[in-house]
């Protein structure tokens, strides 16, 4: 079949249709390519399957300014999207399409575009991804994208590891970690956790599943309460992947000690960890220990109100009734007690699941943020020295602004200041009611000390009184009867 036997033989005539019918055409490039997935070794040894993909790649990297899109649009000149190629890739097996990436990657293919053929790929391929939702799949600068959906929960079930689907479905994914572009953003936090959530159910490697957390790590501020919600697919007693969590917040806090991190990013997961914390503490086999360690995952910088962790632990509270107190006050001392809000303040002040020392500890801490509330309104009315750099800008607002919303700024900050002092009032009342309790309960216990120590002082007062009349009967005597009369005041007030 060799030009040797006789010219215009098979296999140059073989060459010639692939240089010039099978590579130069992009359905014939990609139909050859499929069909080489039945002729596997054969295909890769006659380097079919290297120039296909290398075919397909500088087509798909081509540049495509001045190309029409004449067959979707009716009268034709439509642009071509950047994503036009998605959709014909991804009828590819796991590992032509993993060698078409690899090629399109040498040709310096932006990586978002990239990690967006990749999510299409796996919700083509991956059905257990795929929910009700829907999370849109677009790409930077595109005029069309593709949808697919991204899920899972509690209801799924634990797959039987040993068929031949789970493992082609752990093949994929194993494949897709290895392919998703190194830079940040190039695929969206919720596929990765996503993917996170299905490489622990399939049981992926262990070192690709290191690799993956990492990933969500890099951009975990953008993730939602939904796709952290991954159940526990292992022998833990906990509902949800709780120690998955603690590690995706380790991965987070090395890459923010870069000098490329956002400040705002801190404070976006505390408040994602804080409603993570809400949710996985009604769960009655959260123990305290790891419900503490996820609540001190975060420095105390990254909160700025502490409501939504106060929130999570009177839930925590509400779900484990039986706790100690000794175990409640430790709870309680994750939060600090300055970072809360007016309307949590009052809610703590009446919480019954609060230790009555966290209590009182609200309420003087809310009394005086009340009082420092006050005093500065205070100030700022009576146009103090010391507040007047800090009244500049919302009097220069009010001045701009027309009589009427001069007016209704004075009545919305009346308002303000009186609602302050209503919940004042509120608070003095419940600390006299909680003032006079105590006092009730110390005189119970004055009652029950030791009885020995007033007979001590009974004594004692008597000697006293015998004293005095000693020394008024020797003042009268020696003609002293007014310095008789001064001295046993003076000893009395002295006690006193």
């Amino acid at each position: 079949m060799t030009e040797d036997l006789e010219e215009r033989n098979l296999i140059l005539r073989t060459e010639a249709f692939l240089s010039y019918i099978v590579l130069s055409s992009w359905r014939d490039s990609i139909s050859v390519l499929k069909s080489c997935e039945k002729l596997s070794p054969w295909a890769e040894n006659l380097q079919i399957v290297r120039r296909c993909s290398e075919s397909i790649a500088s087509k798909a990297c081509a540049n495509l300014k001045g190309v029409t899109w004449t067959y979707t649009s009716p009268n034709g000149n439509q642009i071509v999207p950047p994503d036009w190629w998605f959709e014909d890739v991804s009828i590819l097996g796991i590992n032509h399409f993993v060698r078409v990436i690899s090629a399109i990657k040498v040709k310096g293919m932006r990586f978002e575009l990239i990690g967006a053929a990749i999510t299409h790929y796996a919700g083509k391929w991956l059905p257990d991804l795929i929910k009700d939702g829907g999370v849109s799949v677009s790409v930077a600068g595109s005029s069309s994208s593709s949808s697919s959906s991204w899920g899972g929960g509690l209801n799924m079930i634990v797959p039987d590891l040993t068929s031949v689907e789970n493992k082609d479905q752990r093949t994929i994914i194993e494949s897709l970690i290895s392919i998703i572009p190194p830079q940040k953003d190039s695929v969206s936090c919720s596929f990765l956790l996503h993917l996170l959530r299905m490489a622990n159910m399939l049981k992926v490697a262990a070192a690709l599943v290191t690799e993956l957390e990492k990933r969500v790590g890099m951009q975990l501020e953008q993730a939602t309460l939904a796709d952290l919600l991954i159940p526990s697919y292992n022998k833990s007693e906990t509902m949800y992947d709780v120690d998955l969590v603690q590690r995706l917040l380790e991965h987070f806090l090395v890459q923010e000690q870069t000098e490329y991190s956002d400040p705002n990013a801190k404070i976006t997961v505390a408040r994602l960890l804080d409603c993570y914390l809400v949710e996985v503490s009604k769960d009655r086999n959260l123990s305290l220990a790891k419900f503490q360690v996820l609540a001190e995952a975060l420095p105390e910088s990254a909160r700025t109100c502490d409501d939504g962790l106060y929130r999570a632990i009177d839930s925590y509270l509400k779900a484990h009734p039986t706790l100690p107190e000794h175990e409640r006050k430790r709870l309680c001392r994750v939060m600090d007690l300055q970072k809360l809000s007016n309307d949590a303040y009052m809610h703590a002040a009446q919480n019954e699941r609060l230790p009555l020392r966290i209590v009182m500890q609200v309420l003087f801490t809310g009394q005086l943020k009340i009082s420092n509330a006050m005093a500065t309104n205070s100030q700022k009315e009576a146009g103090e020295p010391s507040q007047f750099q800090a009244m500049v800008p919302s009097r220069k607002t009010l001045l701009e602004g027309t009589p009427q919303s001069f007016q209704e700024g004075w009545e919305a900050a009346k308002k303000d200041i009186n609602t302050l002092k209503y919940k004042l009032e509120t608070v003095k009342t419940k600390y006299v009611e909680l003032q006079n309790d105590m006092e009730n309960l110390q005189r119970q216990f004055d009652k029950l000390t030791n009885k020995k120590h007033n007979s001590t002082w009974s004594s004692g007062w008597k000697k006293l009184s015998k004293f005095i009349k000693i020394t008024d009967m020797e003042n009268h005597e020696n003609g002293s009867s007014e310095q008789a009369r001064k001295t046993p005041t003076m000893w009395l007030n002295s006690i006193s």
